[in-house]
């Protein structure tokens, strides 16, 4: 008995109708674990875009030279620290250059540095690190070199950072764990009903020579429906929400924020593909342990 498509969505739309109070139960099972799943794939995408951020503008590191450094140790300290694992670049600034690059920074305030009666500012190296991973182990390689006045580091505000967002990422999975496999037993419940109200018509269909999927197609496509409205529910609440943050951080006061943040048709790009395909994955796997433990056909 070959498999037909109208009958099977026919009979998976007749059996969530008889059951509809579990199926509605089943699609805000589906619903509420996509909602906290979209949230928390909000906040890690975010947290990850302003570690990057982060990244990008801090892999360097400066370092100022000792006042009486003559330019041929300066030119071998540079040659040293060029060597050391982790380092892509080291540039020379001098005492002059540190200070029109201040003045630029401040902008209309700069004019407060025209009176300063001699630069205070030391000769420094600007050393960009391959990855900011390699942080820790420059610096303390950097740190047994001579002729080295003072470092300037970000490490601590970046290792920080990092590992807030591998907490995130890590809390996340787990609840995301935790939510779906209670989504996914709801559904599977759902599916025991429509299994054991029709055992005896399924009894019959396996005698009058039904295969094995024919009867198991119209209870796949059942659970693979309330996966999918529920994902196309939690779709449009994320949305709704995100677009509401995110007019909320291109405020004045967040502005500096603001730039960091994911636009949502971004977000709502990879969002729909991620929710679709759990949606429909939690619904096909609650219908297929349904039937193994249920159908025995």
């Amino acid at each position: 008995m070959t498999i037909k498509p109208l009958f099977t969505l026919k009979e998976a739309l007749k059996s969530l109708w008889r059951n509809r109070m579990m199926s509605i139960a089943s699609i805000s099972s589906v619903s509420a674990t996509l909602i906290i799943l979209g949230i928390i794939f909000a906040l890690i995408v975010n947290i990850n875009s302003l570690a990057q951020s982060a990244k990008d503008q801090f892999d360097s590191i400066q370092v100022y030279l000792e006042e009486d450094l003559s330019p041929e140790d300066a030119q071998s300290l540079k040659t040293q620290i060029q060597s050391i694992s982790g380092v892509s670049d080291v540039i020379y600034e001098s005492k002059e250059d540190a200070l029109e690059r201040m003045k630029e920074s401040w902008k209309d305030n700069a004019y407060l540095l025209e009176g300063l009666e001699a630069n205070p500012l030391p000769n420094s190296f600007i050393v960009y690190l391959s990855d900011i991973y390699y942080s820790e182990s420059v610096l303390n390689a950097m740190n047994q070199l001579s002729g080295i006045e003072e470092i300037k580091s970000y490490q601590d505000i970046v290792s920080k950072l990092l590992a807030f967002t591998d907490l995130i990422r890590k809390a996340g999975l787990v609840i995301i764990f935790v939510l779906i496999a209670i989504s996914t037993f709801i559904i599977h419940n759902t599916i025991k009903l429509a299994v054991n109200a029709r055992h005896r018509e399924i009894n019959i269909m396996k005698y009058v020579g039904a295969t094995n999927w024919f009867i198991r197609w119209p209870f796949l496509t059942e659970g693979t429906i309330l996966g999918l409205v529920g994902a196309g529910i939690a779709v449009g609440l994320v949305k709704l929400g995100y677009d509401y943050v995110f007019q909320m951080m291109q405020s004045d006061f967040y502005v500096l924020i603001s730039s960091y943040i994911i636009k949502p048709q971004e977000l709502l790009q990879d969002l729909v593909f991620l929710f679709v395909v759990i949606g429909a994955g939690i619904g096909a796997l609650g219908s297929i342990w349904s039937m193994r433990k249920y159908l025995d056909v």
